[in-house]
């Protein structure tokens, strides 16, 4: 009995396993160089031949032309990795890739897929309470933050400007939103902009919008501005039924022309008369309407985007408006300085100093489209890692000290678990020793000698970490380095790896439709 199409491929057994695994495996090893602040980059280049550079892992997989479903999995713990804290998607990946290739070999000494599941997810709950361990008792305050974010930073693509300066910025952005209910992450945004080196990267307390005004005689600066945000079209009202109208001599023409150009004015006056000072519209404006706000000194701007609109409105204070009718003074916001600036042949107006302080903004400026692209990378992990680090109130050792330590605890819990699951639990620290060898090997030190010194120095002194300085790298305390992570990035991405990997474990038949 035949019960598939005759197309229809299987795969069964260990030959499905094999072929997971192995898939799984090479998607972690394609970002496994790009490990740590001596990372190396990868250039992707498309179809139509867009390219993109960057080490940021959740981007290569993005961007990798991936079909494979075992290997779409690892793909799916980065982003996971990327949605929940912001960084450490590079770590979820090779550790996944890891966990496979030990698993492999325990499949091989013929241990059943479900010890080895039971096995990691044992050791995974073991993991978890050694990250908490390790949790530093210090204060989270701004210059601990800072750490946070260099730790983040450091060897990602920032043109000219160092992780540090950097790093003041992300943190001063994060605690401008801060408040009683917790960080307002989507209040921070990044704007980026061509055309000037790194180190011109600044805070602004505001929005930025790409719309440029609507009239060339419309004022680029207004101080202490008097804000509409508008959800409508400023355009002659089209009817909603379908009509012919008979024109039969000029005057009826020009009345016709008369009550349009009345409708249109009635527009720019009703915003004028209200005491606007400049108005943001979702909608289309029409041209005579913005040349009756240009006389009156009203800057505008059309084609506002919905997120635009929401942030210039929680920045200003404005509610967004959906019509023109009524128009009120509570429905306004304001802010000290709306001003326009030209960048090459690129206008962009800037919100300052809203009322509501409630979103800032990071104006990242580069040399070239592809530096200012992985500079709003770079910044947006900095952002993340902040974040999660303040919300959590926790952070832990960076540079593999964690893994070492959680490696440690794993061994010495193993000893009192029976069967075969123990060879599970021993091969999960022995997976998690890959992240500070790949730290150890891109920071150009010999892997086995440095894994021995960490495990020597550890024992001994309670911690190690893989410190990288200039061509190479030495063994010593993270935290008097000053490497520092979020402990939420170390718990996630021991989550995702264990149960991608789980899953890609248990699976031994594969059927597939041509």
């Amino acid at each position: 009995m035949f019960i598939l199409a005759e197309d229809s491929e299987r795969t069964r057994g260990q030959d499905a396993q094999s072929s997971n695994i192995a898939a799984g495996k090479a998607v972690s090893n394609a970002v496994r160089s790009t490990l740590g602040p001596r990372g190396m980059d990868k250039m992707l280049v498309s179809d139509s031949g867009d390219v993109v550079i960057t080490n940021d892992g959740a981007t290569i997989l993005e961007e990798m032309d991936i079909d494979h479903p075992a290997a779409q999995m690892i793909v799916e713990v980065a982003s996971t990795q990327e949605e929940e804290v912001g960084d450490g998607t590079t770590t979820a990946a090779v550790l996944s890739g890891e966990l496979l290739s030990r698993a492999e070999d325990l499949l091989d000494d013929d241990v059943h897929p479900t010890a080895i599941v039971e096995g990691y997810h044992e050791a995974a709950s073991i993991a978890q309470e050694t990250i908490a361990e390790q949790e530093l008792e210090d204060e989270i305050d701004a210059d601990l933050l800072e750490r946070v974010a260099v730790t983040s930073m450091t060897g990602k693509g920032t043109g000219d400007i160092g992780a540090v300066p950097l790093s003041e910025t992300v943190v001063q952005a994060i605690l401008m939103v801060d408040g009683e209910d917790g960080v307002e992450r989507e209040n921070v945004r990044v704007r980026t902009q061509t055309g000037a080196s790194s180190s011109a990267t600044e805070l602004v307390e505001g929005v930025i919008s790409e719309e440029e005004p609507l009239h060339e005689n419309m004022p680029r600066r207004v101080e202490d501005a008097t804000i509409a945000v508008l959800d409508v079209d400023l355009e002659v009202r089209e009817s909603s039924i379908d009509a012919e109208y008979n024109v039969t001599s000029v005057d009826q023409l020009n009345a016709a022309l008369d009550a349009e150009e009345g409708e249109l004015r009635e527009y720019a006056d009703t915003l004028t008369d209200a005491g606007i000072d400049v108005a943001f519209v979702t909608g289309d404006v029409d041209d005579r309407v913005a040349s009756f706000l240009a006389n009156e000194g009203v800057l505008a701007f059309d084609g506002v985007d919905d997120d635009e609109a929401s942030a210039i409105s929680r920045a200003t204070g404005a509610r967004l408006v959906g019509t023109v009718d009524d128009l009120e003074e509570d429905d306004f916001g304001s802010a000290e300085l709306v001003r326009v600036e030209k960048f090459g042949e690129d206008e962009l107006a800037f919100v300052e100093g809203g009322a509501q302080a409630e979103a800032v903004t990071v104006f990242a400026r580069g040399g070239t489209d592809h530096v200012t692209d992985e500079l709003e990378r770079a910044l947006a992990d900095g952002l993340d890692v902040v974040t999660a680090a303040l919300e959590e109130g926790s952070v832990v050792p960076g540079a593999g000290a964690t893994e070492i330590a959680i490696a440690d605890g794993i061994r010495t819990e193993a000893a009192s678990i029976t069967g075969r699951k123990q060879l599970a639990v021993e091969a999960f620290a022995d997976a998690l020793d890959v992240l500070p060898r790949t730290l150890a090997t891109n920071a150009g030190m010999d892997a086995i000698d440095a894994l021995v010194d960490l495990r020597s120095t550890f024992e001994g002194e309670g911690r190690a970490g893989v410190i990288a300085e200039g061509q190479t790298g030495h063994v010593a305390d993270p935290i008097e380095a000053g490497i520092l992570d979020p402990a939420a990035v170390k718990r996630e991405a021991i989550e995702s790896a264990t149960e991608a990997a789980t899953m890609i474990v248990r699976i031994d038949d594969v059927i597939s439709a041509n």
